[in-house]
């Protein structure tokens, strides 16, 4: 009887425990956004989530939701980026990567179509996986390159290419007994990619002027404009609390980010078990250690993702509601929460409506 005792007790604490150590968040912002989608085996990451903030925007304006094409976008950055690595004969990135600006690019080149129109998948397909089609096409491009003389024929060979991968893409489609084509339909929404400007905040920079951020998926050399690591998250803030979405591109390779857990901190013990038992001290994050980071390859873009609310946890820490496109995984289905110092220290660039930016800002960057 005695043991049984102890047993119940023991287990009674057990139990107690991770009950009492969990995180306990309080929303302080939350704004609309669409559901959570999955990019799969794709490293479509920016075409995901610009499409969720642009999706977020049309909410924001007054809009019908909308599910618009991620894979339309990418599409069309494919035939984009061709262009750029043939025109600089090789010496330029060529892969599934680009950057949040690239959507908008795309969204004046090509315009935009729902995803019920242009899924990316053939029929019968379940999942998105561009590894062969990015193989196709590098070797394509490649032996386009080989001849030394490219004729104008190639770039009808990459869109044979995507037709076979992704299926063709649409020239005329109808959406509410409304006939458009894709340059129409972008136009019929009430979003303009001028409206949207991205930020960083890098000291090998001069602080409120632009500058082209150096990192690999960067091809097409979009510009941000580079604020101090506290304006930065200071606009962030402002724009959540006003009810602005943010796209953000950063680092998800730390040991504190756990998609399967909701959770992205910077723990100043890596090796602490229990990492994501309850919160614990973090790193304590300056513009010199994050410029250090960055420049010894500690802090790469190799994620994007939607910033959509703030919370707090039980000790006060700031944390950012975050959507994910790995599908719903975890207890917040496919949400994440980020802390505030891996914010301040793994964000790579961001990009808002052009209204989210408070006037003070406006006026040190010259608007």
């Amino acid at each position: 009887m005695l043991k049984q005792t102890i047993t119940g007790v023991l287990l009674t604490i057990a139990l107690a425990v991770p009950l009492q150590a969990q995180y306990e968040f309080t929303t302080q912002h939350e704004i609309a956004c669409t559901p959570v989608k999955n990019q799969q085996r794709t490293g479509t990451c920016w075409s995901f989530s610009t499409i969720s903030f642009i999706e977020a925007e049309l909410l924001r304006m007054g809009a019908e939701e909308a599910d618009l094409s991620e894979m339309y976008m990418v599409r069309n950055i494919y035939k984009d980026k061709a262009r750029n690595y043939i025109l600089r004969q090789g010496k330029a990135n060529f892969s599934q990567g680009s950057l949040n600006h690239d959507v908008m690019r795309a969204f004046r080149m090509a315009g935009a179509v729902p995803e019920l129109v242009y899924s990316g998948l053939l029929e019968g397909e379940q999942v998105h996986d561009h590894s062969e089609m990015e193989a196709a096409l590098k070797g394509l491009l490649d032996g386009v390159l080989s001849t030394e003389r490219p004729s104008p024929k190639w770039p009808a060979a990459v869109d044979a290419v995507m037709d076979v991968y992704l299926g063709a893409a649409p020239q005329e489609f109808e959406v509410g007994g409304q006939a458009y084509t894709p340059q129409s339909y972008a136009a019929s929404l009430p979003v303009s990619p001028d409206d949207y400007v991205s930020f960083s905040s890098f000291s090998h920079h001069p602080f409120y002027s632009t500058f082209i951020v150096e990192v690999p998926d960067n091809y097409s050399n979009g510009s941000y404009y580079n604020l101090p690591l506290d304006e930065l998250q200071a606009l962030v803030d402002h724009a959540l609390s006003s009810g602005y979405t943010v796209a953000w591109d950063g680092d998800v390779s730390e040991k504190g980010f756990s998609a399967g857990h909701g959770l992205a901190i910077l723990p100043a013990n890596e090796r602490a078990e229990g990492l994501f038992d309850a919160p614990q001290k973090e790193v304590k994050v300056t513009q010199a250690n994050r410029q250090a980071a960055f420049e010894s390859f500690a802090t790469t873009d190799d994620h994007l993702m939607h910033l959509t609310g703030i919370a707090k946890d039980q000790k006060g820490t700031t944390y950012y509601l975050t959507k994910n496109s790995w599908g719903e995984i975890s207890e917040y289905r496919g949400f994440l929460y980020m802390s505030a110092p891996y914010f301040r220290m793994k964000t790579v660039g961001l990009m808002v409506h052009k209204d989210a930016v408070p006037k003070e800002l406006r006026e040190k960057l010259g608007w």
